[in-house]
């Protein structure tokens, strides 16, 4: 039976790993979830594994050596996935420092912890740092990443994620460890806190607030639903080359601007007529904001090298999964709701002004 370290584990994509792969595997695993839960951790993302025999729970830093080193010498862990990450690049451009200090101090401190842990067994261990394809920095109208592309990372958060996953390249090539590195395209679905593009839009439309779009809108993402990320980590995992990087797209491009109206056309498709909300939610709705600072243009990963060597392939088309998301936020509306209270509110205005 192998034991999982999900680091990050009650964040948006964390969470939905973890109840795939006892979705995938049942009792024939067991994982350990470590978070600090900050304001993007929650353990209500966790509710329908609380219960698992073979989950459990630990809060902690994943700058806290002492106790991954603890965590460690009282479990023997087989395999570490490493979600754990300030993940949003609005925050940075406000607190770099607390990027820095979460994605790449945490990382070498966990990384540490690992090495120190499994010096006298590498063979059967494995660490997955599960990146960004920010940290390619920006395309133009054509091309795609690939795993050679070079480094380019353009703000605070696509940089301390370069630096993380430099140091993890750097543990393989030079302690031997067994280190895998994804780098996946935008995630949207089940669970994802409502400052990113896709969960943002939903919450205000449902609330009747303005939708801001920053800049002209054109600017383009490919995006991945998160269930067919945590197949790709899986694939990953188990049969990934170590020391290599596996780029994770969703073949699904789209500008932000098309993102908006499609979530409002969705929405307006979803909820019935006679709610109160449905006459309001509207293309009226949208407000053009001052653009952000440093703003990539286009992301498009290319994944060949992941079907090729793994098999996998995006089995969720964005015309399908943005109705799954969709439908989820309009039938958990009390997430929805605690998640947005308290310091939401404030943080919301400071960034986009509105």
């Amino acid at each position: 039976m192998k034991t999982y370290l999900v680091t990050g584990g009650a964040g948006f994509i964390g969470s939905n790993y973890i109840a795939y792969m006892f979705e995938l595997y049942g009792d024939a695993i067991r994982i350990i979830n470590y978070d600090a839960l900050t304001y993007a951790g929650n353990l209500e993302n966790l509710r329908v594994v609380e219960s698992n025999p073979g989950y459990s729970f630990i809060k902690g830093d994943v700058c806290d050596g002492a106790k991954l080193r603890d965590l460690f010498a009282q479990h023997e862990i087989d395999y570490v996935i490493h979600f754990a990450a300030e993940s949003h690049v609005d925050r940075s451009i406000l607190n770099p420092e607390a990027f820095v200090k979460t994605n790449v101090i945490g990382t070498i401190t966990l990384l540490n912890a690992a090495k120190d842990a499994w010096k006298n067994d590498m063979g059967s261990k494995r660490f997955v740092q599960v990146s960004t394809d920010e940290v390619y920095g920006s395309l133009g109208d054509t091309g795609y990443f690939t795993e050679e592309t070079s480094l380019d990372a353009h703000s605070p958060y696509s940089a301390s994620k370069a630096g993380a996953d430099m140091l993890a390249k750097s543990y393989f090539d030079t302690y031997k460890m067994p280190i895998l590195i994804t780098r996946c395209s935008n995630n949207y679905g089940p669970y994802q806190f409502p400052e990113k593009l896709i969960p943002l839009m939903i919450n205000n439309a449902l609330s009747g607030k303005s939708l801001p779009v920053y800049g002209s809108g054109l600017n383009v993402r490919d995006w991945l639903y998160v269930k067919d990320h945590a197949k790709a980590i899986d694939r990953v995992t188990q049969g990934g080359q170590l020391g290599e990087v596996y780029n994770i797209g969703g073949h699904n491009e789209r500008t932000n601007i098309d993102i908006v109206k499609t979530i409002i056309q969705t929405i307006r498709r979803l909820l019935p007529e006679s709610d109160p909300r449905y006459a309001h939610i509207t293309e009226g709705l949208i407000t053009y904001v001052e653009d952000r600072k440093g703003h990539d243009f286009r992301y498009a990963i290319n994944p060949e090298k992941i079907t090729r060597e793994l098999g996998w392939l995006p089995e969720t088309t964005f015309d399908d999964g943005i109705v799954l998301a969709v439908q989820w936020y309009l039938d958990n509306a009390e997430w929805l709701k605690n998640v947005t209270s308290g310091e939401y509110e404030k943080y919301y205005h400071r960034v986009y002004g509105v």
